[in-house]
């Protein structure tokens, strides 16, 4: 088969991607050319491996068996402009890595490590033992996380939060649908109770995907539920979160601190994007981070060996999995 590599970082793995048997297939590694050339390219093409696709790309390729997303999120793929008989699958393998990173962040919160790091560096030791003034930090164990979502995400930060002592409660809009047997205990509510989550928890993770009823799920209102001294962080997607009253209750220390992975705009929006228009850098009670959380060899190694297994099996006419639209999974 003609095969198609788009992804940046997934070019980094042709080792896993071509493994058993895949390096038989036709590659091409196009990552990071212009779009004009990859359209020319697509025209008799199998499979299109990408993390972004174009409408003009869709109608080149009519001919493509699979469209394999690099990542979960579809956001960036035409799915309506597809030809009717192209797959498309995504993948994940990115739960375990984001889950540290919500328990890391949510302790470097706690423990006020950028302000102690920050002093540090200029000479300045500051300490409870020194200062009585200082506040003391906190641990997690014995502290309730709420989690908005529960895919596999919020599955994997409730057993880092369990693990550590922590309470976990979660929402989700199928709150009946079977749970893992490790995970079986965990109180999973509806939607319709994510004011008694916001209210209830000292750490609040959002996991949710964003569309148009997830946009601005967290504003002004949501934010004065939650305790003055829990912590938000968003793993997600920045507009799920109302930006501006965000930033106000962070300025008012109606909230202990807030962990963003995630933003409301992109680089790649336009030159001199920096995913966010209010000053978050100035805020010490903030943990800043450029949708990193995922960004671990685990994650794309185990993406790179389910995209290869994927293609084996169309190779061989069986069923695939993970898929999102077409031939139905097995």
């Amino acid at each position: 088969m003609r095969i198609l590599l788009t992804d940046p970082i997934l070019s980094r793995f042709t080792g896993e991607l071509t493994r058993d048997g895949g390096d038989g297939h036709d590659w091409e590694f196009l990552a990071g050319r212009p779009d004009a050339e990859v359209v020319a390219r697509l025209a008799g093409a199998d499979v299109l491996v990408a993390s972004r696709m174009t409408g003009p790309m869709a109608e080149a390729g009519a001919g493509l068996r699979l469209v394999h997303v690099t990542g979960a999120g579809l956001d960036r793929i035409p799915l309506d402009a597809l030809a009717p008989g192209t797959t498309v699958c995504n993948t994940f393998h990115h739960g375990r890595s984001i889950a540290e990173h919500v328990i890391m962040v949510a302790l470097m919160l706690y423990r006020r490590v950028l302000r102690a790091d920050r002093l540090l560096r200029i000479g300045k030791w500051e300490s409870v033992a020194l200062d009585p003034a200082v506040p003391l930090g906190g641990t997690l164990a014995g502290r309730t996380l709420g989690l908005v979502g529960f895919g596999e995400i919020g599955r994997q930060v409730a057993r880092a939060g369990s693990a550590l002592g922590m309470r976990v409660r979660a929402v989700r809009r199928d709150p009946d649908a079977p749970l893992p047997g490790d995970l079986a205990r965990t109180r999973v509510d509806g939607d319709d109770r994510l004011s008694e989550l916001l209210a209830d928890s000292d750490v609040v993770v959002l996991t949710v995907p964003l569309s148009p009823a997830t946009k601005g799920l967290i504003g002004a209102e949501e934010l004065a539920m939650m305790r003055p001294d829990a912590l938000l962080v968003n793993v997600a997607r920045g507009p799920l979160v109302d930006e501006n009253a965000l930033f106000e209750a962070l300025v008012e220390e109606q909230l202990g601190g807030a962990a963003l992975d995630v933003w409301w705009s992109h680089p790649k929006d336009g030159g001199g994007a920096t995913g966010y228009t209010r000053p978050f850098h100035e805020l010490e009670n903030v943990v800043l981070t450029p949708h990193h959380s995922g960004h671990t060899r685990e994650t794309f190694t185990g993406r790179a060996r389910e995209i290869a297994g994927n293609i084996a099996r169309l190779a061989a006419g069986q069923p695939l999995v993970n898929v999102v639209r077409g031939t139905a999974a097995r």
